[in-house]
């Protein structure tokens, strides 16, 4: 029965039939009538009245219309009136209006006979569900509804529960979780086959919004789940199985090892419909990803299960030779020029993107043996798309297995390049591919061990016939020479380039294009040796830049510009002459000609003038006129949001590219990454002018600092933004500084805007990676201001930020506490866990900077604030976990050293944990605790001299620990050797036995890889042979060594060295013994070295 009367059904069938119209002036009108006569003036009616549409329209294309359009307004975001806050459209109304419109669309899904009307009735239901759920409300009547559908003899009302059941989860509340078991099994069970997959759905959307925790008791229902799958091949039903594979894929994310106990017959089903080509190319991509999932998620049951990896490998290499099947001469594919064509849904793009993802997973060791089972045959195969199948395995797993490949690049290599020379194009396309890869993969070796074979190989191949073999091996090249040193390249640079300058005049623009990007990545490697080509080159790209070109020449132009100013880079100023000023002439003439927002010259423009300010360093300085204005509009761009209310919005952005579509209670969020990526690289831009032109880039800096880094600092839209902009800030205070002094009125003004923000971000950035960065841009920013740059305020601050962020970083480590007893034996810990604990190591590394940084200024004025997160330090310092107390130990090391006596105050705090530090098994927190005895005895003053010198018997211990000498433990050792003699030269210590502790100290040295270690522990050494010291007397010998030694290493430098070879030419002179004997008994190479040293020496 209706609650609305007749004239207001009348006028919403007339807007349901105008919103419907093909005519899109009738449709505008009736969308702008529905906003502002329904939406904004009755929303209640409108929807009471969408939903007795439901309930009563004789076609079941209104009701289905009605359904959606119910669905689009009921989310639709209103504001309260008299309140900032903003709601659901449906959420606003009042509750007696809210109970009887969900009460008539509840008996509107139990009442449609038909299905698809039912499934959009439905979908209006669940969203009324999350909203109710979002607000922490009930809606019981929904819950019994549905548990009772999915018991209906009707199989569409069952079908229909589960579908809403997985739009929704959360409707399901803990009380009711007893019913979910038998609900969900009986779904399993159906005999129709539509409500077993949408159960299979369901589940996986509940399962997934549980606590971990909570989805252990669930585990029993895996078999059922699975005992779906082999009637839904049975039946050849691709769209069932394409459903059913999601759903396992999702769960698989959730909790891999739930299927541990069916996971061997799971592996064997998945293989079956991966071959069975019957079933469709898009079914079996997603019984491959359903594998590849299980590799990502656990890899260690994968490579448990006796046929898992050669069974995947053997599959992925099968779908990779399902390329160019109606195309078997690749006339087709030569003859396009559309080298971005897209793949993504084909087979052998499926196949390749697995073998890289089981590489990444499983490593060398797993996916190696069976791949390499395959590929000798395959490389031999009359069937081309065998050896393009072989090359490109190659490439997908190198990087993955690069440990145990590296060492087989012979053999490697023996494969791929005889595939250069093959008749077939696409396998010297996958060639060139394979190399371009290894070169990247294997950087470094490939370059330094390789040259000869590829570059003698691939560059032939610059000549083939074909101009995307062509384009492809100079793309290779890009790989190869990017990673190359310029010694390796310059042998090679004739041939190279005149292969290149040929390809310059092809027919094909893409060619062209390719051909300058690798002779400006060359021309990067080469630097300048690049030289000698400068005349040849730089005539060619200046008559490409000053030539009128249609649109299709713009990008070539682009790529022109960016050839013209590396080579510029690489060749220098000097080189370059009057070119200079002509090449920025040209592009300024360029930048004033363009007029397309997508003209692909703009953004290459803008890397270009950072080039030339390089190059040009002060002489840039009169384009910054012409340059800054299009940068700056980038730099203080807004980001671009827009809320999408339907689904033909949705598909309309999808189809655009630079969005990012982003899911928001139970409404989609569409972002322009495009705009955010300019507005990043713009940042970065001003980072590298205000750090070339210094004082000269002052007059931009306070309006870039108000309108662009610091409220780039809180751009929550993009990380990078908040990152760029972090880096930026330390930079335009400098130049600033550099225009206006340290002290002066206007950097104080330009400081006192900067540090409360930069301060403000500590406690307000979410990203962990991001919140380092932030700290960084403070340490940084003092560092450029110097001595007492923070007020009282800032410290206190400062420390509520830190506060709150060690709060932050103590919940995560308990978080992957709880989460690490959660993960099965023989699990491997997930990778995001490990990129965690590294994210969190950097954060505590760079809170450690800002602390010292603050420290270094401030001194004792800091001690106030700073003892407020004693509680922190105390619990740090006594942690199971090694970074923490390195982290407190760090802390310490700045109080003793630039607070002097008054550090004093904290010995109770200090002590023990140096001590225990002193023998800590890990060397960095060793390192730490030897370098702050060390520095309390040379800043602490006479009340540490006690400490200190009791002390010294486990600095001597941690100079005898096993394998001191190796590369993990040696700056700790060197450190204990060096707070020995910062020990023994303080004037406040009293050694018993010193001679004897003397004797002991010699032998723990060289110190040859500790810079700043060096100098302490050599200067005292030298002050103990000006004194003919009897124990150094004794041990001349290693003394010497120990001073020869460090100057070979480098350790020593300047005065110090000078110092230091002085007094061992002292020493050999009191021991009446010849130098060059004792030289004699070390390296040739070494001896060659120390001989300017100490020649005439005896």
């Amino acid at each position: 029965m209706s609650v609305l009367p007749p004239e207001v059904h009348s006028a919403l069938s007339l807007l349901l039939q105008g919103l419907q119209s093909p005519d899109n002036s009738i449709r505008a009108r009736a969308e702008e009538q529905l906003t502002n006569e329904w939406i904004v003036a009755q929303a209640d009616i409108l929807l009471m009245g969408l939903v007795e549409q439901i309930q009563g329209a004789p076609e079941a294309a209104s009701r289905s219309f009605a359904a959606v359009l119910f669905r689009r307004v009921a989310t639709k975001t209103r504001k309260i009136p008299g309140s900032d806050e903003s709601k659901d459209l449906f959420t606003s109304l009042s509750h007696p209006h809210k109970e009887a419109i969900r009460q008539k669309l509840l008996d509107c899904l139990q009442n449609e006979a038909l299905p698809h009307v039912r499934h959009k009735v439905g979908d209006a239901v669940a969203e009324l569900a999350r909203q109710f759920s979002d607000e922490g409300q009930s809606w019981t009547e929904l819950l019994q509804a549905l548990f009772l559908a999915s018991q209906s003899q009707d199989a569409g009302h069952r079908e229909s529960a589960f579908r809403i059941f997985a739009t929704t989860p959360a409707i399901i509340e803990k009380q009711h979780e007893d019913n979910v078991v038998p609900a969900f099994t009986k779904g399993f069970k159906d005999s129709d086959i539509a409500v077993k997959t949408a159960a299979m759905e369901a589940f996986s959307s509940f399962f997934g919004s549980l606590q971990k925790k909570a989805q252990k008791k669930y585990y029993a229902l895996v078999p059922e789940l699975l005992n779906i799958l082999p009637p839904l091949k049975e039946a050849g039903d691709a769209d069932g199985l394409m459903k059913a594979f999601i759903a396992l894929i999702e769960l698989v994310e959730e909790a891999p090892t739930m299927f541990k106990p069916l996971f061997p017959n799971l592996v064997q089903f998945s293989i079956t419909v991966i071959q069975d080509k019957d079933l469709g190319d898009t079914v079996r991509q997603n019984a491959l990803e359903l594998m590849g999932t299980f590799a990502d998620y656990s890899p260690a049951m994968c490579k448990k299960d006796s046929s898992f990896t050669s069974d995947m490998v053997t599959q992925c290499l099968s779908l990779m030779t399902d390329v160019g099947m109606d195309d078997d001469d690749a006339a087709e594919w030569n003859s396009t020029d559309d080298l971005e064509a897209e793949e993504s849904d084909m087979n052998h793009v499926a196949g390749e993107q697995c073998m890289d993802r089981l590489a990444n997973k499983l490593g060398g060791q797993a996916v190696l043996p069976p791949t390499f089972n395959w590929l000798p045959q395959m490389m031999i195969s009359n069937s081309w798309r065998d050896r393009h199948a072989a090359l490109m395995a190659i490439s997908a797993i190198s990087e993955g297995c690069r440990e145990l490949m590296e060492n087989e690049l012979d053999k490697v290599l023996d494969l791929v390049v005889p595939a250069l020379r093959f008749p077939h194009p696409r396998v010297r396309w996958a060639g060139c591919n394979a190399l371009g890869q290894m070169s990247t993969d294997f950087a470094g070796t490939m370059q330094e061990k390789y040259h000869q074979v590829v570059l003698t190989n691939i560059i032939p191949v610059l000549d083939s016939p074909e101009p995307r073999i062509q384009s492809h091996a100079a793309a290779a090249l890009v790989n190869f020479c990017e990673e190359a040193e310029k010694s390796i390249l310059e042998p090679y640079l004739d041939e190279l380039l005149s292969h290149l300058m040929r390809l310059l005049r092809s027919p094909k623009r893409y060619v062209q294009e390719q051909a300058l990007s690798t002779i400006a990545t060359i021309a990067d490697s080469a630097e300048t040796a690049f030289g000698k080509y400068y005349s040849h080159l730089m005539p060619l790209l200046f008559g490409v830049l000053r030539e009128e070109q249609s649109k299709e020449y713009r990008l070539l132009r682009a790529k022109a510009m960016e050839c013209a100013t590396l080579i510029a880079l690489a060749v220098g100023k000097e080189r370059m002459g009057q070119d200079a000023i002509e090449l920025v002439q040209v592009l300024g003439a360029i930048q004033e000609k363009i007029t397309d927002a997508d003209d692909p010259q703009s953004s290459y423009l803008l890397h270009c003038w950072g080039r030339m300010c390089r190059v040009l360093r002060s002489d840039f300085v009169p384009y910054l006129a012409g340059v800054m204005p299009p940068l700056l509009d980038l730099a203080g761009a807004k980001a671009d949001i827009q809320l999408l209310d339907d689904d033909e919005q949705i598909r309309s952005v999808q189809n655009e590219e630079g969005w990012e579509l982003v899911p928001l209670k139970g409404k989609v969020i569409g972002i322009k990454t495009s705009t955010l990526e300019e507005k990043h690289m713009a940042i970065e831009l001003i980072v590298i002018y205000a750090q070339q032109l210094e004082a000269a880039f002052a007059p931009y800096v306070l309006d870039i600092m108000e309108n662009v880094s610091l409220p780039g600092l809180a751009f929550f839209f993009h990380d990078p933004v908040r990152i760029a902009s972090a880096k930026s800030v330390p930079v335009l205070l400098n130049a600033y500084k550099r225009a206006n002094g340290e002290r002066s009125p206007a950097m104080a003004r330009l400081w006192e805007s900067t540090a409360d923000k930069v301060i403000e971000v500590l406690s307000a950035e979410p990203s962990v990676d991001t919140l380092a960065e932030m700290y960084q841009c403070f340490y940084e920013s003092l560092e450029v201001l110097g001595k007492d740059c923070l007020t009282p305020a800032h410290m206190q601050a400062f420390i509520q930020s830190a506060k709150s962020t060690l709060e932050d970083y103590q919940l995560r480590v308990r978080k992957r506490e709880e989460d690490q007893q959660e993960i099965e034996e023989g699990e491997d810990e997930p990778d995001d866990t490990a990129f965690a604990i590294e994210d969190d190591q950097q954060l505590l590394s760079d809170m450690n900077k800002s602390f010292h940084t603050i420290f270094k200024n401030q001194e004792t004025s800091f001690l106030p604030a700073w003892s407020k997160l004693l509680p922190f330090y105390n619990a740090f310092i006594t942690s199971n976990d090694s970074t923490q107390r390195q982290w407190a130990l760090c802390i310490m090391d700045d109080v003793l050293e630039f607070c002097g006596d008054q550090s004093w105050s904290y010995q109770n705090h200090i002590q023990k944990p140096l001590i225990d530090g002193v023998r800590d098994a890990v060397p960095a927190n060793r390192q730490a605790a030897c370098y702050g005895v060390g520095i309390a005895a040379q800043k602490g003053g006479a009340a540490w001299s006690t400490f200190v010198s009791e002390s010294l018997p486990a600095l001597f211990a941690a100079c005898q620990v096993p394998n001191a000498r190796d590369d993990d433990h040696v700056f700790a050792t060197e450190n204990a050797c060096a707070s020995i003699a910062k020990i023994m030269q303080s004037p406040y210590t009293r050694i018993p036995n010193e001679q004897d502790v003397i004797s002991h100290w010699i032998g723990t040295l060289p110190v040859v890889n500790d810079e700043e270690a060096a100098p302490y522990a050599y200067m005292y050494l030298a002050k103990l042979i000006d004194e003919s010291n009897p124990a150094v007397i004794a041990a001349v010998n290693p003394a010497f060594i120990a001073i020869a030694l460090a100057l070979e290493a480098e350790t020593l430098q300047g005065q110090t060295a000078q110092r230091a070879v002085a007094a061992a030419k002292r020493l050999v002179q009191m021991a009446h013994i010849d130098a060059n004997q004792m030289l004699a008994t070390l390296s040739p190479e070494t001896q060659q070295t120390l001989r300017s040293y100490f020649s005439g020496s005896n």
